[in-house]
């Protein structure tokens, strides 16, 4: 009989309206790495709400065994209890309490008279972030490292709960390729070490590197479980899993119609807002032409999002010098306002900061860039923002039951089909996307990739800021290379490869220069 730490039966979880999970069957065996895969709202973040008593038990159906015995939890506290631990994909850290503060918060180290014993606190942290890989002193504020080195306090701070089930949301969505291997590095060191881990992910590389099994998760029911040793276990088989359907290209095809130049940049350069004479944009000049997907490659810190940002109405950075044209004609986008006016949207890589208010629903989400079309005389015409909303809601294959709802609770992909919505609604000539397909499925990539074609298809042109440089080979017609600030280089997709991008990429500063 196979040694089972965790098992899920029949798990049933309705909300109003919705059934998101229909006799979900989970089994995890002791001393795995066993990953969880589906599209955006499968089902697979509630299920592992439902196993940690984030949801408790009584507001769902099924039963939940570990180590053989039926177990109930009325919180997130009775699961870390029993030695469950989740980090989710938005992590829960206080950016102004230190690394130890917040290793320990809930959890604190008391010593006479109950006031916390700080000389323990920092000697069990600073031993915790050894365990992890981590370098910097206990005291550091948590505001002061980077996203990667806070996903390790995360699992520091899992570890000082004497965690024997580790789940982890999402782990690497949002690092980059070095801090994603040496995150997967650590679960590999955790797992030698006795800790089994449930990991949910859309990056199908990953999984295949480091899962023992992958149980896949389609529109709230299991499909199948997969032995990722057996031969059989591709990513093609994952993909037909989680999707319903082969996709036989990753990247729907299109017509390559490339016209006339529809923007150009030239000589544009910008300073760090804070940090006078740190220069962030150096020199940067592209153009862009209609029915032309034009992608920029480059490494955590070159720049990327500074420079999309900055051509943005200047919504960031010091502006230093550097003109903009659309259709040869020069351009001033010294707001937003003006960014709009001019043909320009900015589809941010941080969609729940930066693209959607969550708490409002998807029918103002929809307007929010766009109130000037839909308004007279100061008044929005409701009737007229609704059939919008529905329209985009249609044409973009958004699942929400309605345009009422509020975007907070929609799946990543289909709140990235939200911000879509409301750059488009805006009409743009030139639509940036910052990260467009970063924490989403396989099938909903495809979605976006589909509304892309179809943009550039009219006429219209898009640039593209991805991480991911077989996104870039799949869907750009050129790729802009970044480094420093600096455009490195400008290759052709006929021309392009991920060595050759990524020699431009890494090109040392003095080269640059």
């Amino acid at each position: 009989m196979t040694d089972s730490i965790l098992q899920m039966r029949d798990i049933t979880k309705t909300f109003p309206g919705v059934k998101a999970l229909q006799d979900v069957n989970l089994d995890v065996r002791r001393g795995e790495i066993h990953a969880i895969c589906g599209e955006n709202g499968a089902g697979k973040s509630t299920l592992m709400k439902v196993l940690s008593g984030v949801y408790p038990h009584g507001s769902y159906e099924g039963q939940i065994l570990l180590d053989g015995e039926e177990v109930r939890f009325s919180s997130i506290n009775d699961s870390e209890a029993k030695g469950i631990v989740i980090i989710h994909q938005e992590l829960a850290l206080i950016p102004h309490l230190s690394i130890a503060e917040n290793m320990f918060l809930g959890n604190e180290r008391r010593g006479t008279l109950g006031l916390i014993d700080w000389h323990r606190t920092n000697a069990d942290a600073a031993e915790l972030m050894a365990r992890v890989g981590l370098k910097e002193q206990p005291v550091t504020k948590i505001g002061h490292i980077g996203v990667g080195k806070q996903q390790l306090v995360e699992i520091a701070k899992a570890l000082s709960k004497d965690v024997k089930l580790l789940i982890l949301d999402e782990p690497t969505a949002a690092l980059n390729d070095t801090d994603s291997e040496h995150l997967l590095g650590l679960l590999r060191q955790l797992n030698a070490n006795g800790v089994t881990c449930i990991m949910i992910s859309h990056k199908l590389g990953e999984i295949a590197s480091i899962a023992d099994r992958t149980t896949i998760i389609r529109d709230g029911r299991t499909v199948e479980t997969l032995d990722m040793s057996d031969p059989g276990a591709t990513q093609d088989r994952i993909i037909r899993g989680m999707v319903g359907r082969d996709l036989e290209h990753r990247y729907p095809e299109r017509e390559h119609v490339i016209g006339e130049e529809i923007f150009r940049v030239e000589g544009w350069t910008v300073d760090h807002p804070t940090q006078a004479g740190r220069r962030v944009v150096d020199g940067a000049s592209l153009t862009v032409r209609a029915g032309e997907v034009v992608g920029i490659a480059g490494l955590m810190g070159a720049g990327r999002t500074e420079l999309a940002m900055s051509l943005f109405g200047r919504s960031w950075g010091r502006y230093v010098s550097g003109t903009t044209y659309v259709h040869g004609r020069e351009v001033r986008m010294r707001t937003v306002d003006e960014a709009i006016e001019a043909g320009l949207a900015y589809a941010t890589e941080d969609r729940k900061f930066y693209g959607l208010n969550l708490v409002d629903d998807v029918r103002h989400n929809t307007s929010a860039a766009g109130l000037d079309k839909i308004s007279r005389a100061g008044w929005v015409n409701g009737l007229e923002e609704l059939r919008i909303a529905n329209d985009y809601r249609k044409s973009l294959n958004t699942k929400t039951p309605t345009v009422l709802a509020p975007v907070g609770k929609l799946s990543g992909g289909n709140q990235q089909k939200v911000v879509l919505a409301k750059w488009l609604m805006t009409e743009p000539e030139i639509l940036i996307l910052d990260e467009p397909t970063r924490g989403i499925d396989v099938g909903a990539k495809f979605e976006i990739y589909t509304i892309i074609n179809r943009m550039v298809a009219a006429g219209k042109g898009v640039l593209v800021i991805s991480s991911e440089l077989p996104e870039l080979l799949g869907i750009c017609d050129r790729i802009y290379t970044l480094a420093f600030g600096r455009i490195t280089g400008e290759v052709p997709i006929e021309d392009a490869t991920q060595e050759r991008l990524m020699a431009l990429m890494t090109m040392e500063k003095e080269t640059v220069r």
